[in-house]
């Protein structure tokens, strides 16, 4: 939040107890927090789509303890070199790396 300062930003976390002192995080940073309504996944597009595409690699069911973390590492990497819609069809890996070099 620090990175884009004036720039209206959300969040839309989902609703675990882990966000339960959400009222400090937003006076923290001065960033709206809205929480999806139950069982409402539309609400959170974003997420469910990473969800799904990290589903074509881990299918339900999946024993995580058989996935070596240099394959999910790789999994990482092909997600993040994927283009996205919701980022102009540039990869998360080219939005991340436009925002930190301008940083150095």
């Amino acid at each position: 939040m620090k990175l884009w300062p004036g720039r209206s930003l959300t969040i839309t976390p989902d609703r675990g107890k882990e966000f339960a002192k959400v009222q400090c995080l937003t006076d923290k940073f001065g960033t709206p927090f809205y929480f999806p309504d139950p069982h409402s996944p539309w609400q959170r597009g974003t997420n469910e789509n990473t969800n799904g595409l990290l589903r074509e690699y881990l299918p339900k069911g999946t024993d995580l303890d058989s996935i070596t973390d240099r394959r999910i590492q790789a999994y990482a990497e092909q997600m993040n070199n994927r283009p996205r819609k919701c980022l102009g069809w540039k990869t998360p890996y080219e939005i991340f790396f436009n925002v930190v070099l301008h940083l150095i």
